[in-house]
């Protein structure tokens, strides 16, 4: 997610090189955001900071026995996060990529993301998903789409699937877009990852039909639309689309297809994603922050 905050002023500047903030905890999800950071860093000339955070020990009686064994276990958590960066450390660097830093927190992962985000300022935190879906995801909630919704600056959650071994920015990148001004920096992300990666650019937009959407989850809206309502949806769409290609064009970027589409945009964006074999979905966000 790319919040607004970060393009109401400097929408017109360029989104790289900056400072990326790689959470990890070591998992394989996190091994492959570890590669798509070292991958982005190194080719847009940005900065590379590494964190993994730690729950810390409950709080306890201070005149208990238990509490004189607190600052062992935050000195033992504070060994065991370091190992897990220096390991992640010796990958990126056998990648090529420098790392600038690391950074071991105790606490709540999310917060501690956050507060790291904005100590160093920085532009972009990369992090993996295990991509829970249905009831666990309901139930357990997930850091990643935490940190999406709480972070001041941008977001890349890289989520491990059938080839996740391979380099994050080798294919194709799918920017989603509503012409709004939550979309512009949004739009100027998608296409300096692009052009500095070499990878495909493909535009979406979807038109929701003049009914409640609530009513069509899960099923084609385009069903229940007339012939002639859909083609005007579908134009006007296109008409966006094409306003879209032509900023980017103006900017230097280019882009491959542009996808017209009718329906509910959250179902629209990622089955089109799956069906074009995007890497990468670039999507607008507010940002709302704590």
């Amino acid at each position: 997610g790319l919040p607004k905050e970060a393009g109401s002023k400097e929408h017109k500047m360029s989104i790289f090189p900056t400072k990326i903030l790689l959470a990890t905890d070591g998992s394989k999800e996190a091994t492959l955001a570890a590669r798509t950071a070292a991958d982005l860093a190194r080719k847009t000339e940005s900065e590379l900071h590494l964190l993994h955070s730690r729950a810390v020990p409950m709080l306890i009686e201070a005149d208990s026995e238990a509490a004189r064994d607190v600052p062992y276990a935050e000195e033992t958590a504070r060994r065991e996060a370091q190992k897990v960066l220096d390991a992640q450390v010796e990958q990126i660097k056998a990648l090529g990529t420098k790392v600038t830093q690391t950074h071991v927190r105790l606490g709540w992962p999310v917060e501690q993301i956050g507060i790291l985000a904005e100590e160093i300022r920085a532009g972009l935190i990369v992090m993996g998903s295990r991509g829970l879906g249905g009831i666990k995801r309901a139930l357990m909630g997930s850091v990643s789409d935490s940190v999406v919704h709480h972070a001041h600056c941008s977001v890349l959650v890289v989520r491990a699937g059938e080839n996740w071994q391979v380099t994050a920015f080798s294919q194709r990148i799918l920017l989603a877009t509503d012409g709004s001004k939550n979309a512009t920096l949004a739009t100027q992300a998608a296409t300096e990852i692009a052009t500095k990666t070499g990878a495909d650019l493909h535009l979406v937009h979807v038109k929701l039909p003049p009914y409640d959407s609530s009513y069509f989850e899960g099923i084609n809206t385009g069903d229940y639309l007339q012939d002639e309502e859909a083609a005007e949806l579908k134009r006007n769409a296109q008409e966006l689309l094409n306003k879209q290609v032509n900023q980017i064009q103006a900017a230097g970027g280019r882009v491959v297809q542009v996808h017209p589409r009718v329906g509910i945009p959250q179902a629209e964006i990622t089955d089109l994603a799956e069906e074009i074999g995007a890497i990468l979905v670039v999507v607008g966000s507010r940002g709302r922050g704590t």
